[in-house]
């Protein structure tokens, strides 16, 4: 099990890597049928894990709550909905201010902002990951270990475009491809760092897991809603993420049935 959980922990991170590592090889980002192709599907994924993999076990574990027991999904949902949304109004404030600056740091500044807001994402899709095989480690019997691979796959898939994102444009503005890349990794690094220190916290998250769990439902939900859906959908050959959008979210349902 533990070497289980040290490859799905990881496996995100190892996704932004080899985004970053895209500016090794290639000129100009990846097409964009096929970056549609990858957010539907991991949109999909995410969708769907949010619901079976990490509300559903929420109110599972708060069964004995009763009626109520929505309560804690419903909270935890909304602390990580928030959250992710106060970041980003954080982030595009910074980004404004940087950006509203004249002279030649202003590429500079431009570029870090979208290096931290990467970065920023990362921690909670971190612990969404850790929550997950926490859960799996405390014997929560509504979360599996397919379930906790499937939803650190879907994230890894997110996080490839994400990793070139970041080290593209750094590589545009005159910086090496080594160190473009070693950028582009090194805003994925939070992601396995904060799954671990969730998951060696499970002993003491067990009686706040149901909170934590919809915690990173609510997280993912919005980074689907705000930035997969939307990328997917605009421009030529939408429907291509639609369609894996479906494949996903059907491929993840069908997982945690079987």
């Amino acid at each position: 099990m533990q070497e289980e959980i040290i490859w799905g922990i990881l496996l995100p991170f190892l996704g932004t890597a080899f985004g970053a590592s895209l500016v090794l090889f290639m000129k100009n980002m990846m097409e964009e049928s096929a970056q549609k192709i990858l957010n539907g599907f991991a949109a999909g994924v995410m969708v769907a894990a949010s619901i079976w993999s990490l509300l559903l076990p929420a109110m599972e574990q708060a069964a004995d709550m009763g009626t109520w027991k929505f309560v804690p999904a419903a909270c935890g949902f909304w602390i990580g909905f928030l959250i992710l949304l106060v970041l980003d109004k954080a982030v595009l404030r910074l980004y404004q201010k940087g950006d509203g600056q004249k002279g030649k740091c202003t590429g500079f500044k431009r570029t870090t902002m979208l290096v931290l807001a990467v970065t920023l994402h990362n921690v909670p899709e971190g612990m969404a990951v850790g929550a997950v095989f926490a859960g799996c480690l405390s014997g929560n019997e509504a979360i599996t270990v397919a379930e906790a691979f499937m939803l650190s796959i879907g994230i890894a898939i997110q996080n490839i475009p994400e990793g070139a994102i970041v080290s593209m444009p750094l590589k545009a503005r005159g910086m090496g491809k080594g160190k473009a890349f070693l950028s582009g990794v090194l805003s994925g690094a939070v992601e396995p760092a904060f799954a671990m220190l969730t998951v060696l916290a499970s002993g003491l998250i067990v009686p706040v897991l149901p909170y934590l769990l919809s915690f990173a439902a609510g997280a993912m939900i919005y980074v689907v809603v705000k930035e997969l859906i939307p990328e997917m959908s605009e421009g030529m050959h939408s429907n291509i993420g639609t369609v894996f959008f479906a494949f996903g979210f059907t491929l993840m349902m069908v997982l945690d049935v079987i």
